[in-house]
């Protein structure tokens, strides 16, 4: 297997937030310390992050709530419903401490991001994570795990032991071969980042049970039977390092933005304030990377799981010249929407989607019509958008966005946005 060009002297961090959504909740709320907390998926169905207690009395992640709930208050514990406008302000707090570690930082997700320290000189790569985990925890309130080799691979390796095996203290550095190869053997197949599930059976279909068998198996077998990504895997394993850094995430593609009702809905003005909803936030995404979109799709489906007659269906339109301005795009929107309903069905869920999306500097021109980057309308977007970003969402929005908006999903459970709303800021007694 050819490892020419990749270079195994790399030093990468992999930093990763403890049960982060409860983590954040916790932080404002310091009863929840010590007791089951589990938070809920959207209309508060499934669980979707775990404290350690919660996980101690072996409810999986994914388990319906309402099943579990009795055997949760019954330990005294919480459900939560999800606060994704605590917890991605919470992300971007941990996100700007690391940069004081690294010049070179690649948010990978909401609670985890790779430290590039190559060049930094070190002489104890764990006391170095340990600080970096109290400064962290010191300054925003979050607990977090670190691992550190010499590949992103080899990183989570580390960061997963960080996180299990309390000896280490959430700081694990694997950069000699006798601490590598022990965790590797200790590691299952399975738990790998990048092995699914049907290449898990096959591995150990083939006598593969472990990382270090993965890594040490024999060429032959790995480049007939291993897919590019599987090769590397087993060279980031051997430690080579073949995924490189990303500092800024690509702007995205296409932008879908779609939320299950909290009830059935039939009415064609409440399916017009979701839609017009959907439209403005998926807008203002489009905006914050300085894009345009050239196709809109609007969405329709029933429940699948209710009994009764069923409905799915959506349509699209070409938006040109391409565009982010929210007016125009929430008038071709509800115009699809009234093509699309029809009466009689209960309505679970909408969605649109923004496609054949470009960056503002790129976007082609017409002679017939203007672009709304060349007029007022971009003026008034930017500030709109700065007005919300100032003193909260919606202090400025649409009136076809509604007021009340009954058929938002359920949060019965919700936490106060502790640091993204005036009125939730914590009061001291």
């Amino acid at each position: 297997m050819d490892s020419t060009g990749l270079s195994d002297k790399q030093i990468v961090a992999l930093v990763d937030c403890n049960n982060f959504y409860v983590s954040c909740e916790r932080v404002f709320n310091p009863r929840l310390q010590g007791v089951p907390v589990a938070v809920l998926s959207n209309n508060d169905g499934c669980i979707v992050s775990r404290s350690n207690e919660i996980k101690a009395m072996k409810i999986p992640m994914g388990a319906p709530g309402f099943k579990h709930e009795a055997q949760i208050r019954k330990q005294n514990g919480v459900l939560l419903s999800s606060n994704y406008a605590l917890y991605g302000d919470m992300s971007a707090r941990v996100m700007n401490v690391l940069s004081r570690f690294s010049p070179d930082v690649e948010i990978y997700s909401i609670d985890e991001a790779f430290l590039n320290l190559t060049g930094i000189r070190e002489s104890n790569w764990e006391e170095w994570g340990r600080n970096l985990k109290r400064t962290v925890y010191r300054w925003t309130g979050i607990p977090v795990s670190v691992g550190i080799s010499r590949s992103k691979t080899l990183a989570k390796v580390a960061n997963h032991h960080a996180k299990k095996i309390p000896a280490f203290r959430g700081a694990l550095s694997l950069l000699d071969e006798a601490r590598t190869k022990e965790a590797l053997c200790r590691l299952p197949v399975g738990e790998i980042w990048g092995i699914g599930r049907q290449y898990e059976k096959f591995l150990k279909q083939n006598r593969i049970e472990n990382a270090l068998q993965l890594r040490d198996a024999d060429e032959k077998f790995i480049d007939h039977y291993m897919t590019t990504v599987g090769h590397k895997t087993v060279l980031e394993l051997r430690g080579f390092s073949c995924l490189d850094m990303d500092e800024a995430p690509s702007a995205k593609k296409s932008i879908v933005n779609s939320r299950s009702f909290g009830k059935q809905v039939e009415s064609l003005d409440e399916l017009q304030e979701a839609v017009s909803t959907y439209v403005t936030r998926a807008a203002e995404k489009l905006r914050q990377q300085k894009s345009v979109a050239g196709h809109l799709m609007v969405f329709l489906s029933t429940n699948r799981f209710k009994e009764g007659p069923q409905y799915n269906n959506s349509l699209s339109t070409t938006l040109f010249p391409p565009t982010a301005y929210t007016p125009d795009m929430i008038r071709e929107a509800l115009n699809l929407l009234a093509e699309l309903w029809l009466p009689g069905f209960e309505y679970k869920k909408a969605g649109v989607m923004l496609a054949d999306i470009s960056n503002e500097q790129d976007v082609q021109l017409s002679i017939m019509e203007h672009s709304y980057l060349d007029d007022h309308r971009v003026r008034l977007m930017r500030a709109v958008d700065k007005l919300n970003r100032s003193f909260g969402r919606d202090t400025v929005s649409y009136a076809s966005n509604g007021v009340r908006q009954d058929w938002q999903m359920k949060r019965a459970r919700l936490s106060p946005k502790y640091t993204t709303s005036w009125k939730d800021l914590p009061k001291v007694k």
